[in-house]
């Protein structure tokens, strides 16, 4: 199979890095191009992240030697790439320009930054749950007067642990969900020695975060009419996030309430026999498992399931003032960020959106 060349738009940054790692030896997709800010253009990528790796695996040799471009070159990286993967770490307006500009440029975006998540006609995608979703690609090109050129997104991090818990049970009706998070340090781009405030220190505070912890759900279970996707009005969703002294994994405390209350032979099975597993390389298999353990899963030892794109789940219980209870967990910078991309640009690579 040839390769699809494709450029990272904030390869410098730690979700960057993380895309840097995952594609360095992926089956479809090869790394030409690295971007990020004109302070970094010019720089070997090794340069531009020395002292500042933070990925367990050594700079993947062919990428360390690239020359950075600027992010803002749109021209110039356009036409060396077939797609392009964003996580910079730019103004949400500017962002926002940017990607439209590299569609417009006929590159398609998959990205990891909430600049397009409300855009109507932009698919934001968890691909083993929404992905027909994609469907919406064609009026977004229509809008944009492009024949290949697109935006897609991955949602939050802070959602991708319980909105896979839930999906499966939507056939009972789920009316009401409350939901606290308890989020690693790397979703904020950083490292204990980065940040030696977060040492034996809990925040319970993180900007924007519950919003689109609230919102971004309704978009997922949303349906397509007349070119966008319109969102979801249930489950209602009440949302605290809390940051945590813990490097990688984001763990979430899950209440819900059905309008058809399963039983929990019921609720097990929905999560057994959600197989949703897709034929594609990053996908894990897998995506959902529960645990028996009364103190499964823990973040140290579940986190990089499935590579770090699967989800666990333990500790379901009746709940006293909803119906049920449990937690679950993911990884926030697979998962939830590159990795999620990643998987999302397979997905639309097999249904066709990407082409050489």
């Amino acid at each position: 199979m040839n390769k699809l060349s494709v450029g990272v738009l904030g390869a410098t940054g730690m979700v960057g890095q993380r895309f840097v790692s995952l594609l360095a030896n992926h089956p479809w997709f090869e790394v030409k191009v690295v971007a990020a800010s004109a302070a970094s253009a010019g720089k070997s990528y090794a340069e531009a992240v020395a002292g500042r790796w933070t990925m367990p695996a050594p700079i993947p040799d062919a990428i360390a030697k690239l020359t950075v471009g600027n992010a803002s070159d749109v021209a110039a990286i356009a036409s060396q790439v077939a797609l392009v993967f964003c996580a910079v770490d730019m103004p949400k307006d500017e962002t926002a320009k940017l990607e439209e500009a590299y569609a417009r440029a006929e590159t398609p975006v998959v990205s990891n930054n909430s600049a397009h998540r409300w855009t109507p006609d932009v698919p934001m995608m968890i691909p083993e749950i929404n992905a027909h979703h994609a469907d919406v690609i064609e009026a977004q090109r229509k809008r944009l007067g492009t024949k290949r050129g697109f935006i897609a997104v991955k949602p939050n991090c802070s959602i991708q642990s319980y909105v896979p818990a839930i999906h499966p049970l939507l056939a009972f009706g789920p009316t009401r969900l409350a939901v606290c998070t308890y989020q690693a340090i790397s979703g904020a781009g950083k490292t204990f020695e980065t940040w030696p405030a977060m040492v034996d220190n809990v925040i319970p505070f993180i900007k924007g975060e519950e919003e689109k912890s609230e919102q971004e759900p309704l978009k997922i279970w949303g349906t397509l009419s007349g070119g966008r996707i319109v969102n979801a009005t249930a489950p209602v969703i009440t949302a605290q996030c809390i940051r945590v002294p813990v490097s990688d994994g984001h763990m979430a405390a899950v209440s819900v309430a059905f309008d058809k209350k399963p039983s929990r032979e019921q609720i097990l099975a929905a999560w057994q026999e959600h197989r949703a597993e897709l034929d594609l390389p990053s996908a894990p298999h897998p995506f959902l498992r529960y645990f028996e353990e009364d103190d499964r899963p823990q973040t140290r030892l579940d986190r990089d399931a499935g590579n770090g794109q699967g989800i666990t789940i333990g500790r379901l219980r009746p709940d006293p003032v909803f119906d049920w209870k449990f937690v679950a967990l993911s990884h926030n910078t697979v998962r939830g960020a590159a990795g999620g991309a990643v998987l999302t640009a397979e997905l639309l690579k097999h249904l066709g959106f990407l082409t050489l």
